[in-house]
């Protein structure tokens, strides 16, 4: 019994590192927390007598971790009556259970690359990290959420050290974040050996690196836009009584201040009720708000936008069989000029497993569980990032909701966009959610050098610039406009060129200096 309460006391110690590593994500924003916890980690595996000790140590950490960083995903359980809320908190901690695996590798991955060397193991963590990072981003459909690199954004007004991603890449960001870390830690290694200037040292430089006032550029574009958050709340949306009124909302929050005056207006996901494309049963156009008829729907949209805009809007199409069937729908950005007339479409590629689609339905359908997201109809995947040429409007890159997480996955290379939109429904994020989302947008901007344009139901909407900067933004469950001018793109980036090829770069020059360092043993 003694034995097994000494375990359990000391398994709580990387439990306890990881779930205080994830407070530096906003909303929070305590990077100095989330660089003394792995400070603590890297401690830890380094002491471990095995690679499967190291293992576990590193699996529990990211138990914490996931589990305080996703705990947003509960609050989704919420906002659907075929499942219990309770299981929300069930899902998030099952879900940490398989994603705390990355951190294992990278803790068993850097104590065996830095056996028994200490001045290895803070290289050979930081790169080891950079791959599972990677592998996590695509594995099993991927899970990119809340990368380490994401501690290193300063405020809205400011990239802060993540203007570094455009040559290193998220990924890259992150290893740069446990090398820090490992500063810390040879910080208090000195200290305790009485180097007091040495110590002093060690602990400045990332808190320098850290509070650097790295800012952008803030060149003005051309192209005018009014984005649109018109406050749409999960537990209404998707309510066909309250459809009417809530797309008076967002047409009035649309309307042009000078009609004549070319602008790109956008509309988050979920933002359109009605079907807009033709072809469908009459019967699934009854479900919608405007009288039955995709052509008066588009119409209708048409006439509040004006006739010298270009709508950019999240809507639903449906997919069907050669019988005219429905089998299944598309998560859609769909482009619509003043007269109504559809200019193009863009299918969501990377979709949501249990928000809009059930893995193994025949299996686990039966089974009482369900998607998260209203309707039985699972979505398709679409074929990736895309570009399209409106002309006067711009070259616009689309990323739905939660794509915009994946680093190197947002854009056509050879295709370069002059900006993304990222149209989103954030309302069953909860309240951190929503500021974590935004951040990774953030990121994507840095390293692409494309602005990006969040559109959002209950927020937080923003435009990006280049840099990171947030120059506008609505906040949390609040109905506003913003209207501006799309900032310009930067030159193509070496991220942009090159893709995650970079980050794992910088994984292999980790991965040699811990070699070198190993002929040096410390300690």
């Amino acid at each position: 019994m003694t034995r097994l309460f000494r375990k359990s006391r000391t398994a709580l110690i990387p439990l306890t590192l990881g779930a205080l590593a994830a407070t530096g994500f906003q909303p929070l924003g305590l990077w100095p927390v989330t660089l003394a916890c792995l400070a603590g980690l890297i401690t830890l595996v380094e002491h471990q007598s095995g690679r499967w000790r190291a293992f576990l140590v590193g699996w529990l950490f990211g138990v914490g971790h996931f589990s305080v960083g996703n705990g947003w995903i509960a609050t989704a359980f919420t906002y659907q009556a075929n499942m219990p809320a309770w299981l929300g908190w069930i899902a998030v901690v099952l879900l940490s259970l398989y994603l705390a695996v990355f951190p294992a590798l990278a803790a068993m991955g850097a104590w065996i690359a830095a056996r028994r060397w200490k001045a290895a193991m803070v290289p050979a963590f930081a790169a080891c990290w950079i791959i599972t990072e990677w592998l996590r981003s695509w594995a099993f459909s991927g899970f990119a959420w809340n990368p380490l690199g994401v501690v290193t954004l300063g405020g809205f007004a400011r990239p802060g050290l993540a203007a570094l991603a455009p040559w290193l890449g998220t990924y890259a960001l992150s290893g740069l974040v446990a090398l820090l870390a490992g500063q810390w830690l040879f910080a208090a290694r000195a200290w305790i050996k009485g180097q007091k200037m040495a110590a002093a040292a060690y602990t400045a430089l990332p808190a320098v690196l850290f509070l650097l006032p790295l800012r952008g550029h803030g060149e003005q574009g051309s192209l005018p836009y009014t984005l649109v958050q018109p406050d749409l709340q999960q537990d209404q949306i998707n309510d066909p009584r309250l459809f009417e009124g809530q797309f008076q909302r967002i047409a009035a929050l649309s309307l042009a201040h000078d009609p004549k005056q070319p602008r790109l207006v956008l509309w988050p996901e979920s933002a359109v009720p009605d079907y807009l494309q033709p072809g469908y049963d009459p019967y699934w156009y009854a479900q919608t708000t405007y009288a039955g008829d995709p052509d008066m729907a588009r119409a209708r949209i048409g006439r509040v936008i004006g006739p010298n805009a270009l709508l950019l809007t999240g809507a639903v199409d449906l997919a069907m069989d050669r019988r005219r069937q429905v089998t299944g729908a598309w998560n859609v950005i769909t482009a619509l000029d003043g007269q109504g007339t559809i200019r193009g479409s863009y299918a969501k590629a990377h979709l949501v497993p249990y928000g809009e689609y059930l893995p193994m339905r025949d299996i686990l359908g039966p089974l009482g569980l369900s998607r998260l997201v209203a309707g039985q109809l699972d979505f398709f995947a679409g074929p990736g990032p895309r570009t399209m040429d409106f002309g006067t409007y711009g070259k616009a890159g689309f990323q739905i909701c939660y794509e915009i997480i994946f680093s190197g996955q947002v854009v056509d290379r050879a295709h370069r966009p002059d900006y993304i939109f990222n149209p989103s429904n954030d309302g069953w994020f909860g309240s951190w959610g929503p500021p974590q989302h935004l951040a990774q947008a953030r990121l994507r901007a840095i390293e692409e050098g494309l602005p990006v344009l969040r559109a959002t139901t209950t927020g937080i909407s923003a435009v990006i610039d280049a840099d990171g900067v947030v120059r506008q933004h609505v906040g949390r469950n609040m109905a506003g406009r913003l209207d501006g001018m799309v900032p310009p793109a930067h030159a193509a980036t070496l991220f942009a060129r090159t893709g995650n090829a970079l980050p794992l770069a910088w994984a292999t020059v980790l991965l040699v200096i811990a070699l070198v360092a190993r002929r040096k043993p410390v300690g």
